[in-house]
């Protein structure tokens, strides 16, 4: 194999170590989908690649080539080149990709190594490695049991879950609380981003040192993330713990969630005024979210109460008149259908507890 090629087998170790690489495929391809470390600085922009893609298919390679070379060169050649010397001057030891490894990485690698620079490229390229990551999802639970921690709305979940070595994050990674009001400030990745990012979040924990793979209980979408069939089935049959914490601590928890962070975080991206109008419509579009579920009446009666929790949350800068919508959310959505839930798996439960009885357990089992 030549030397300038770096090979399949090192797939794993490029993905865990979050090893730097260039993406030399078109912006339109890295935006939906690339890997964690990877950074795009492409041969040819959008417009570039279909010109030539239509070539190739009504001309042939050759032809197909020579477009490509017709397009990029000159003072657009120079410029593509000066942002890969960049990348690479920032990341010497980087590998680059295309799509299969094949003409756009070769010319990439070419066209540096006139300019004194020998960098590998990943044999295969996005495919190749793209298809190891589904494959790798696909066989995660024969890697390492799973464990499901499940636990009323409001229990602290996400926060057990990230106090501890043997768990991976699902909403993190897919940028939502997996609820009507679990929506994050910055957007959601793609469906492809969400299964790279689980898979590499998979092979890191398939490294360490844990028996088994704790997951937060979600149902297949996690906002509009999906997890993918294998893995979600996987979930399914495993068994689950539960994590319990009383009804003032999850008041609490929630608050902070659904308001305080999320107004703050508003404030933060768009300034008081705006923040705060979008903050509301955080709110508003929330509880329209589930409106089906809990009935037209009680959908106005939901959002009368958060027009006035934030009526005085903006006249006082008092946020306590929230408690009361969320405390009747627990009580007349979340808490019956979690009861729904959680009998549907009592024959998978091995143990229930509060945090600190749970971390007690975990480590010993």
């Amino acid at each position: 194999m030549p030397v300038n090629m770096v090979s399949a087998s090192e797939y794993r170790r490029i993905l865990v170590s979050d090893h730097p690489i260039m993406d030399a495929r078109a912006p339109v391809e890295f935006t939906k989908g690339a890997f964690p470390a990877s950074r795009n600085h492409p041969l040819m922009e959008d417009e570039e690649r279909k010109l030539v893609g239509t070539c190739y298919k009504q001309k042939g390679q050759q032809a197909a080539i020579a477009l490509g070379h017709s397009l990029v060169t000159g003072e657009i050649k120079q410029q593509r080149l000066d942002a890969w010397q960049r990348y690479f001057t920032k990341h010497p030891d980087a590998y680059l990709y295309c799509f299969r490894g094949g003409l756009r990485s070769k010319l990439t690698q070419q066209w540096l190594k006139e300019a004194g620079i020998d960098i590998p490229f990943i044999e295969g390229g996005y495919k190749a490695m793209r298809q190891f990551l589904i494959e790798t999802i696909d066989n995660a639970a024969s890697q390492k049991p799973m464990l499901i921690l499940s636990g009323i709305t409001g229990s602290g979940k996400t926060d057990f879950l990230l106090a501890r070595n043997d768990g991976v994050d699902l909403e993190g990674i897919a940028h939502h609380r997996g609820s009507s009001f679990g929506r994050y400030h910055e957007p959601q990745p793609t469906q492809i981003n969400f299964e790279n990012a689980l898979a590499v979040a998979l092979l890191k924990h398939q490294d360490s040192q844990a028996k088994h793979l704790l997951l937060e209980d979600e149902s297949f979408l996690i906002g509009r993330s999906a997890l993918p069939q294998a893995f979600y089935k996987g979930m399914q049959q495993a068994n689950v713990v539960v994590l319990e914490e009383p009804m003032e601590a999850r008041l609490t928890r929630l608050l902070n969630e659904y308001v305080h962070k999320m107004h703050s975080g508003y404030i933060e991206r768009l300034g008081e005024e705006a923040g705060f109008a979008a903050f509301a419509e955080y709110l508003a579009l929330s509880i329209t979210g589930i409106k089906k579920r809990l009935g037209g009446k009680q959908h106005d009666e939901f959002q009368a109460i958060i027009t006035n929790a934030l009526n005085i949350q903006q006249s006082r800068g008092d946020t306590s008149a929230h408690i009361e919508w969320i405390e009747l959310l627990l009580s007349k959505y979340y808490d019956p259908m979690y009861q729904y839930q959680i009998d549907k798996k009592a024959e998978r439960i091995l143990f229930k507890g509060d945090h600190l009885a749970m971390h007690q357990w975990l480590d010993a089992n």
